[in-house]
C-alpha cells in the first residue's frame, strides 16, 4: 500500500465515514472527509487527493456529477475514483464507470474488500502516473524527453498521438469511449467532433505498428478503444 496516501472520502453516512476512516488510517492513509459534493470539488481543487471514495447519493451535487467534474478538472483528471453506492443494478454500475469512475463498490461492503479494491486501483494507476517512464509490452515512453520506442526503435509521433498513447499507457486494458478520450486528451472545452478521435487513433496505429509490429490498440465494438496487447477485450 502507498505510504501516507491522501484520500478524499465523500460520504454523508456518519457511521460509514467512521468505519472507512478507521480502516484506511490503519493503512497509513490521510483521510479527508466531506458529505457535500460542492465542497468535495473545492477540496480536490485546493489539495488534489491520491484517490477519491465517492458516494453516489450525497448532499448537494450527485456523486455522478462530482465524478464528471473531477474528470474535467486538470488537477484531478487522472486521480482514481471509486464509487460507493447501494445501487447495484448493472445499468447503474455502467453509468458510474462511463462517467469516469475506476471502480464501483456496492453497499453493504466489507471494509477489507474496500481496502483491497483501493490497493488494486493503486497498483494499476499510481505507478504509471508517478513515473517518467511508461512501459507496455515492447512500447517504451519517456514522458520527460517526449520520446517513444517500440522494440528498441524510435517511433515518431505528433503531439496529439503522443498524448493519446500516454493516456493509454497510463490505463492499460481500460476501454475508453471517443467522448472520454476527447475529455482526457483534448480537454472538455475542445470543440472537436468525436470522429476526430478515429483519425488520430488511425495515425497512432500506423506509427507504432510500422515494421510489422502487432496492433496493441483494440477497437472494442460499441464501446471505444483500449490498449490490449493480448487481445482479451
Amino acid at each position: 500500500m502507498v505510504a501516507r496516501a491522501r484520500m478524499l472520502l465523500v460520504e454523508d453516512d456518519a457511521a460509514l465515514v467512521e468505519l472507512v476512516t478507521w480502516h484506511f488510517s490503519r493503512e497509513s492513509f490521510d483521510v479527508r472527509h466531506t458529505p457535500d459534493g460542492e465542497e468535495a470539488l473545492l477540496v480536490a481543487q485546493e489539495s488534489p487527493p491520491d484517490i477519491v471514495l465517492l458516494d453516489w447519493m450525497i448532499q448537494g451535487l450527485s456523486g455522478l456529477e462530482v465524478c464528471r467534474r473531477l474528470r474535467r478538472m486538470p488537477a484531478t483528471q487522472n486521480v482514481p475514483i471509486i464509487m460507493l453506492t447501494a445501487r447495484g443494478e448493472e445499468e447503474d454500475r455502467v453509468r458510474g464507470l462511463e462517467t469516469g469512475a475506476d471502480d464501483y463498490v456496492t453497499k453493504p461492503f466489507s471494509p477489507r474488500e474496500l481496502v483491497a479494491r483501493v490497493g488494486a486501483v493503486f497498483r494499476r494507476v499510481r505507478p504509471a502516473l508517478a513515473g517518467e517512464q511508461l512501459n507496455y509490452a515492447d512500447v517504451e515512453m519517456d514522458t520527460v524527453g517526449h520520446k517513444v520506442r517500440r522494440g528498441g526503435k524510435t517511433v515518431p509521433l505528433g503531439p496529439t498521438e503522443f498524448r493519446l498513447l500516454k493516456h493509454f499507457l497510463e490505463h492499460p486494458g481500460w476501454v475508453f469511449s471517443r467522448e472520454r478520450l476527447l475529455d482526457s486528451v483534448w480537454g472538455h472545452d475542445a470543440d472537436i467532433e468525436p470522429r476526430t478521435v478515429d483519425v488520430h487513433i488511425r495515425r497512432l496505429r500506423q506509427a507504432i505498428n510500422a515494421g510489422g509490429h502487432p496492433d496493441i490498440i483494440r477497437t472494442v465494438r460499441s464501446a471505444g478503444y483500449a490498449l490490449d496487447a493480448e487481445g482479451k477485450l
